[in-house]
């Protein structure tokens, strides 16, 4: 299980690589759950990233139904030299819908060079954004040949991934995704007790920002707390 960290600048993306971040994923929280970053941002935290050999993701934001914007903000984010572009479904109320647009950022990733990989992310809360259930996102993921498929939550007002969903309906959503030869991660402010359910369920990826950060999603991360948690979950 890697862990997955979310900086939102240079300064933080040195203290999830000193806390030893498996992956470093670059997003903008005032602009979401998965609010994308600026290139330029991007382009550096990369720069700095890959001399440590380390890999990187990109959030491209939470996209309303539109393939088009989604496929070129994917292809702008995999030209950036990420390793995984990350798309949330935020406006995508269906399975068709859902289809569709993973299948265009997919192809436009994918024409760009095969070698990189796209996360589809659907959110534990999506009865309160009138979005597709999660529980959808592996078999539909799986027809349009995403790498990898996420559940996060959409609205960051202190609630968790496991306030929406329970231990059951996760373990089936991780349990399909591998099933249909995926892999996937969970994400949705985690906090430390949830560690010991999450190796349990055995996602392949855990993201967490608000978890390694001094005082709140809106702090600063710190290197101490992101050293602690791969260390309680690699043990």
């Amino acid at each position: 299980m890697k862990v997955l960290v979310s900086p939102r600048d240079v300064e933080e993306a040195i203290e999830s690589l000193k806390g030893n971040a498996d992956i470093i994923d670059v997003k903008n929280p005032k602009e979401g759950s998965l609010g994308a970053n600026f290139p330029w941002v991007i382009k550096s935290i990369v720069e700095l990233v890959k001399k440590f050999g380390k890999e990187v993701s990109a959030t491209t934001g939470d996209m309303p139904f539109k393939p088009g914007t989604a496929s070129l903000a994917a292809l702008g984010a995999a030209v950036s030299g990420v390793d995984y572009i990350k798309v949330g479904l935020y406006g995508v109320k269906n399975s068709d819908e859902a289809y569709e647009l993973i299948k265009a950022v997919v192809k436009a990733v994918k024409d760009y060079d095969p070698n990189k990989k796209v996360v589809a992310a659907a959110y534990a809360d999506f009865y309160r954004i009138s979005a597709i259930d999660p529980l959808k996102l592996p078999e539909v993921g799986a027809k349009a040949k995403v790498d990898i498929v996420m559940i996060d939550t959409a609205i960051k007002d202190g609630t968790t991934l496991f306030d929406h969903m329970d231990v059951k309906k996760l373990r089936e959503f991780v349990n399909n995704a591998h099933e249909k030869g995926m892999l996937c991660a969970l994400a949705g402010n985690l906090k430390w007790e949830h560690i010991g359910i999450l190796k349990e369920l055995a996602p392949d990826v855990i993201g967490v920002r608000t978890m390694v950060c001094e005082n709140g999603r809106d702090s600063r991360i710190k290197s101490e707390l992101v050293e602690k948690l791969v260390r309680a979950v690699h043990e």
